[in-house]
């Protein structure tokens, strides 16, 4: 009597201790949400973007005036000029009136290098309105945001799956002897070429999965994999899906896929997203993570 009340309180215990975790589980998971939605709708988040322009060599006046070379939907009708030489280099000439300053400091009558590429690229705003310098391939371009934006104010919120811990992999570690260099194309048509450490091995619904991360940083930063499944163009994405993973310990690495994350380019058209490789194509249903945003893309 007293064995077999002892087995079932030592039952019960356990059924607890999983039921806490797997609750401690979807808090962690909830509050991944929750930073998410509030780096999406930032007033510099990807939300805010409301045009990506690409810039002529010479003088391309700025501003939401129809006369300008670059026109935009939003701030001062004219807001400035910014000089592209032929060597890259980009520079701002504020417009008399327009209040737009460089990195917080006003623009003044003179013009003001902007930096891009590495590090952080020099940001011209006035108001709501601003703009930043991007490369991509042998294109330069502005890439503007404006925090009152439609796409912001309406956002409609992100829909998920519901939360399967199972899809919380823990998967095999294969490192390359060195990192090897795979083609990677963006929703431009341009290709270029990514380092990739290793694989990440695992086993799900009786297929052996192989999924190629690429380094976006150093050794310690996440690994990012850019994948696409079953579901994508259906109740997921259709272009891809973005997943970041803690870099491989002891020859395992964690894959949470009820953290795979819809792409920016699902959000807007004014991104320059990164399309899976062919070995990220998963052959599965991935349930889990965010599904396709069914609020409005465009202005």
């Amino acid at each position: 009597m007293r064995l077999a009340l002892l087995s079932r309180l030592t039952l019960v215990l356990l059924l607890g201790a999983v039921s806490l975790r797997a609750d401690d589980y979807a808090a962690t998971i909830a509050q991944w949400r929750s930073e998410r939605v509030g780096r999406l709708t930032a007033p510099d988040g990807w939300l805010s973007l409301i045009g990506l322009h690409w810039l002529q060599l010479g003088d391309n006046t700025v501003g939401s005036a129809e006369d300008n070379r670059i026109r935009l939907s939003a701030g001062a009708a004219y807001l400035g000029t910014v000089h592209l030489t032929a060597d890259g280099k980009a520079s701002f000439l504020a417009a008399p009136a327009s209040l737009a300053n460089v990195d917080g400091v006003a623009a003044g009558e003179h013009p003001v290098e902007l930096s891009y590429g590495a590090g952080k690229p020099s940001l011209v705003a006035a108001r709501n309105v601003s703009f930043f310098v991007i490369k991509r391939g042998e294109k330069i371009g502005l890439r503007v945001r404006d925090s009152e934006s439609a796409r912001r104010t309406g956002f409609a919120g992100i829909d998920y799956f519901e939360i399967d811990p199972s899809w919380r992999i823990e998967a095999t570690w294969v490192a390359f002897e060195q990192p090897r260099m795979i083609p990677i194309t963006n929703v431009l048509g341009q290709t270029s070429t990514m380092p990739v450490p290793g694989k990440a091995v695992f086993t799900r619904d009786g297929r052996t999965i192989e999924l190629l991360p690429v380094l976006e940083g150093g050794p310690d930063e996440p690994l990012f994999f850019i994948i696409a499944d079953e579901t994508s163009g259906t109740e997921t994405y259709g272009a891809s899906r973005f997943l970041y993973a803690e870099p491989p310990k002891d020859g395992k690495i964690v894959l949470d896929f009820n953290r795979a994350q819809n792409p920016p380019c699902a959000f807007t058209p004014f991104a320059t997203c990164p399309l899976p490789p062919k070995e990220n194509r998963l052959p599965i249903r991935v349930t889990a993570g965010e599904k396709v945003y069914r609020g409005e893309t465009h202005e």
